[in-house]
């Protein structure tokens, strides 16, 4: 019998559709919603299976981006067969993805042991989202929002890149949070900063569901739930993007802030209370 019943997946589906690009913590969301719905947050299967929906959240990245992506790719194809296409923005930007989610990879792989154990705690998740919330106040703070997209360098995607480690250690920081944050401190505009944040997350978060597709299937959680799940984060995720690229291109990332720390604060009281196991 599946850990996870079809109705639970299509919950989980939602809840990842709308927080995954959303600077709130997908993972920390998903590990409140488990865990309010007696779903055991360390199992093997729930981790893989939370890993697996993800995948519908970045097919709505590729086909709400599909010109922009096959933009970049057909660049970085002509690049490869031609030197002078070499200088094209495009071809470098492909290259730069590649190489920019190579730390994460590594990380991921070597402390898999500790972000599946000790490091999923609900208290980790807590603190994360609290913490995470005074780096984005202060990345707007002291962004100046000065470079475009077109701006961008190998340095901002490597650093960029990287801070998704953040989010990786420590559930409730948020991976869109950690590379926001990033671009806005490099003076990327809130737009750039939120497009690349949405770039870099690609092969980062396909590779991972890939990966814990396997733990998915085969400790505990069937088929249909896995594609519930994944459908409704593709249809709700795509709603999301289209929502947040609106919204940041007239708003500061203050209302996040505030939900965030409105979180982690009433997640505190729940884990102290004992509703909810860490």
């Amino acid at each position: 019998m599946s850990v996870i019943s079809v109705g639970q997946a299509a919950v989980l589906g939602v809840v990842e559709g709308v927080t995954e690009f959303l600077p709130v913590s997908s993972t920390g969301h998903l590990k409140i919603v488990e865990g309010l719905m007696k779903i055991p947050v360390d199992d093997d299967s729930v981790v893989g299976f939370s890993a697996v929906i993800q995948v519908g959240a970045i097919a709505a990245v590729l086909v709400y981006f599909f010109k922009d992506i096959v933009r970049i790719v057909s660049a970085w194809g002509r690049g490869l067969r031609n030197r002078e296409e070499r200088y094209h923005h495009d071809y470098k930007f492909a290259w730069w993805v590649i190489y920019a989610t190579i730390p994460i990879v590594l990380v991921g792989l070597a402390a898999k042991p500790l972000i599946d154990g000790p490091l999923g705690s609900l208290w980790v998740v807590a603190a994360s989202l609290i913490v995470g919330s005074g780096v984005m106040w202060a990345a707007d703070q002291m962004g100046r929002h000065k470079r475009g997209e077109d701006d961008t360098t190998f340095k901002d995607a490597m650093l960029v890149g990287s801070s998704q480690i953040l989010a990786l250690l420590f559930p409730g920081f948020s991976r869109s949070g950690a590379t926001m944050s990033t671009g806005l401190i490099l003076d990327l505009d809130r737009v750039a900063a939120t497009r690349l944040s949405f770039f870099l997350g690609i092969p980062a978060l396909t590779g991972a569901g890939i990966y814990e597709l396997k733990d998915a299937l085969g400790a505990g959680v069937g088929a249909a739930p896995l594609v519930v799940g994944t459908v409704v984060s593709f249809v709700v995720a795509y709603a999301s993007i289209a929502w947040l690229l609106k919204f940041v291109a007239k708003h500061s990332f203050n209302a996040f802030v505030i939900y965030r720390i409105i979180i982690g604060v009433l997640l505190f009281g729940l884990l102290g209370t004992g509703v909810l196991d860490s």
